[in-house]
This record gives C-alpha cells, structure tokens and sequence, in this order.
C-alpha cells in the first residue's frame, strides 16, 4: 500500500504542479496603462482594455468562463494587447475620466496598435459575440 502511494503521488505532483503554474485563458499585461500601449505599437497589435470593478457579478462572469474559453483566449492572445484595470483602484479612476465611454461595468474598449480609441461596449458578451466585436474592431 505504502508503494502504491508513493507512486501516485510521484505520478500526480507534476500534474499539480503544472496545473498552478500554466495560465490558461486570456494573458492580461501587467504593467502601466502606458506601457500597454507602448506594448501594443512596438507588436503592432491592436490593445483590448477590459474597465471592470471587483462587485461587478458581469465582470465576474466574463473572468470565469470569456476570458478563459479557449478560442476566446487563442484570438486575443494572438492579436491583441489585452489590459485591464478595476476601475475603483490605482489608475483605474484617473482612466475613467480619460475614457468617457466607461459608463458601466464592464466596459471593453478596442484600441488601434497607434493608440486610437476604435470601439466601447458595455455589458458583458458571450465568447463568440465578444469575438466577433473584436474581429469588427480591427476592420475599422
């Protein structure tokens, strides 16, 4: 018995291992405002910014099964810059007042790779919907 266990935990460590460790979904830049879009020029990637609070029962639902749908990640990971901001903490009030589309949570705002504000909507979406706005955005 005590083999057995042994050898089920040597099997299973590296699995939980992995398991913390790999970030699946959607891949948020971590740094500044700023640096996103610094970031998003230097790749040549438009920059999705997703303005959200934490009290947000939406933005909650668009954490836990939007952004970590496999095609839904697989599309922004490859041609977006993605942020995103609580808008209740840190830099998230000073860019409320630079956005005024931010009107709700949560706001998705698509940015050109210059810089340029493309679209704002409100409210959460669905993976195939919020695709395909993100595919309408970087037509434009």
């Amino acid at each position: 018995m005590k083999t057995f266990l042994v050898s089920l935990l040597l099997f299973a460590v590296p699995f939980l291992g992995r398991t913390q460790t790999e970030k699946r979904g959607i891949h948020f830049f971590s740094g500044s405002w700023k640096e996103a879009l610094v970031k998003a020029k230097l790749e040549n990637k438009a920059l999705f910014f997703d303005a959200y609070a934490s009290w947000c029962e939406p933005c909650k639902t668009m954490d836990s099964i939007v952004y970590t749908n496999p095609k839904t990640a697989a599309y922004f990971n490859e041609k977006y810059i993605c942020f995103r901001v609580d808008m209740e903490k840190g830099e998230g009030p000073d860019l409320a007042k630079r956005y005024p589309s931010i009107d709700g949570y949560p706001s998705l705002l698509f940015f050109g790779s210059d810089g340029h504000l493309i679209k704002t909507i409100l409210g959460s979406r669905t993976s195939p919907i919020l695709i395909a706005e993100a595919k309408y955005a970087l037509r434009n």
